[in-house]
């Protein structure tokens, strides 16, 4: 027998007023949260869906790109290594901006590293050497499939009329393709 006020499955459940509050979330559908939207119960579940995959990319990418920011070495060191610091900076401001975009269609978003990890696309690379035009190559490549990857989520708000996130989205591919270019050109052979 449970009480109002009683922790119940790890969650404190409140009392009076929040009740109700708290008994809409419970019964909202799985992924998505009782938060003013006019989008519908099917494009906040499909937008928000994409939405966590998209930030475990960007997450994994941010990691990534940091990685090689810490371990290139080589003659042009200090330019890659404020090249990517710059460009992990812009990965990483990213990674607010769609989590807050899911919750605000009232969807839900990654809750935790083993969560990105499991719906992550960007492959990890845990070698002890790489040599640098490789790590810069590697990323540049993960920055043109987060691209395909935005593209692809793009198509989905666009199925669901949400011109929202499609614009924030089309400054995120604006932002890789720029990435990419950086990255190719400083691994291009004179």
């Amino acid at each position: 027998m449970s009480s109002p006020g009683r922790r119940t499955a790890g969650l404190h459940q409140p009392r009076g007023r929040d009740q109700n509050e708290y008994r809409r979330c419970e019964k909202a559908p799985r992924g998505t949260v009782d938060t003013p939207s006019n989008l519908g119960s099917d494009a906040t579940k499909d937008i928000s869906a994409a939405l966590t995959a998209l930030l475990a990319d960007v997450f994994s990418l941010y990691v990534k790109t940091k990685n090689v920011h810490w371990h290139i070495s080589g003659s042009h060191f200090r330019d890659y290594h404020l090249l990517l610091d710059a460009q992990a900076a812009q990965i990483f401001a990213m990674t607010d901006e769609i989590a807050e975009r899911g919750r605000k269609i009232g969807g839900t978003t990654n809750r935790s590293i083993g969560h990105t990890a499991r719906v992550k696309h960007i492959e990890d690379n845990d070698a002890h050497f790489v040599a640098p035009e490789d790590m810069l190559a590697e990323l540049k490549e993960d920055n043109y499939a987060l691209t395909q990857r935005m593209r692809q989520t793009h198509n989905v708000c666009d199925d669901h009329g949400d011109v929202a996130t499609a614009s924030l989205i089309e400054n995120w591919i604006d932002e890789a393709q720029s990435r990419s270019w950086f990255l190719f050109e400083a691994t291009r052979r004179a």
